[in-house]
């Protein structure tokens, strides 16, 4: 089954707010679990290196799942993405999300 790549993006004005959200993803990354066992195959996340073409997009998280159906689960019933939106949601400009089933 071909992975699940999702790619979002987000602006947040405030350098310290960037940096507590960038911390609440390294507590995502120890806690979140789907039937007590992690299921997101990887994640890469970090603050955007400034340049003109990020069009102030500032922070960049790329995640895998296994299926389309494990996304939908950190979407909807991760307490860990809940905690995460809880600090995000409040301090975020803007935010862009996409996902494609990885073709290589």
């Amino acid at each position: 089954m071909p992975a699940i790549e999702r790619v979002t993006l987000m602006k947040i004005p405030s350098n310290d707010d960037r940096s507590k959200v960038l911390e609440q993803f390294k507590v995502l990354a120890k806690t979140a679990t789907k039937d007590g066992k992690p299921y997101i195959r990887n994640a890469s996340v970090g603050a955007s290196y400034d340049d003109a073409r990020n069009q102030g997009w500032n922070l960049s998280v790329k995640m895998t799942f296994d299926s389309l159906d494990d996304m939908k689960y950190y979407d909807t019933d991760c307490e860990a993405h809940k905690a995460l939106k809880a600090v995000a949601v409040p301090v975020k400009e803007d935010l862009m999300t996409t996902y494609f089933e990885n073709i290589l």
